[in-house]
């Protein structure tokens, strides 16, 4: 589950603790490195200072300009970040989920919106080059509705679906059925 917290600074306790050096200090050695690639900053903080993947990364990012992990903030600026129409399917696929479940709230996680139960997701949509992948987060949930994806390529924890998917507003309603009966239960 991501952080609630997505400010990078919430690691520099630990880093200064960890290693000694006041932030400020790795900083400048970034800022001093001969590079200012991102694999080779991470590996200097890792292989050099040992420095674990998830602190080597907020310092690198932060160094970089990015103050926090959060790209979005909102469900409405990532529908403004994408092409229209993509994010029309995506409203759509919502839509057909929350007219049969009210209760659900649109979030970003991970960078990407999902409608969630409490803490638990429900279903997520992801934008790649030629294709949505929708997330039920449940292979158990995939497994029961199989028969009702055939026409789409289904992967281990996915399956996709067309840009411009007329969608299923059955389908979708059965994911939810069936994700949120398995979340409530736990």
């Amino acid at each position: 589950m991501p952080a609630t917290n997505s400010d990078r600074s919430k690691h520099f306790a630990a880093i200064e603790k960890k290693h000694g050096e006041k932030v400020s200090v790795w900083l400048k050695r970034l800022k001093d490195l001969a590079t200012t690639k991102y694999p080779e900053q991470i590996a200097f903080l890792r292989e050099n200072h040992g420095f674990s993947q998830a602190h080597a990364n907020a310092l690198v990012m932060y160094h970089r300009g990015s103050k926090s992990s959060n790209k979005f903030g909102t469900p409405e600026n990532y529908f403004k970040s994408i092409d229209p129409q993509v994010a029309k399917t995506i409203k759509k696929i919502f839509a057909a989920v929350t007219a049969k479940h009210k209760n659900l709230e649109l979030v970003m996680a991970w960078n990407q919106p999902m409608l969630r139960i409490g803490t638990g997701y429900v279903v997520g949509v992801s934008v790649s080059k030629n294709h949505l992948t929708l997330n039920p987060f449940s292979t158990a949930v995939l497994k029961s509705i199989s028969p009702r994806l055939a026409k789409y390529e289904l992967k281990k924890h996915t399956f996709l679906v067309p840009l411009d998917w007329k969608v299923d507003s059955g389908l979708m309603q059965a994911i939810a059925k069936a994700r949120i009966a398995e979340i409530t239960k736990k």
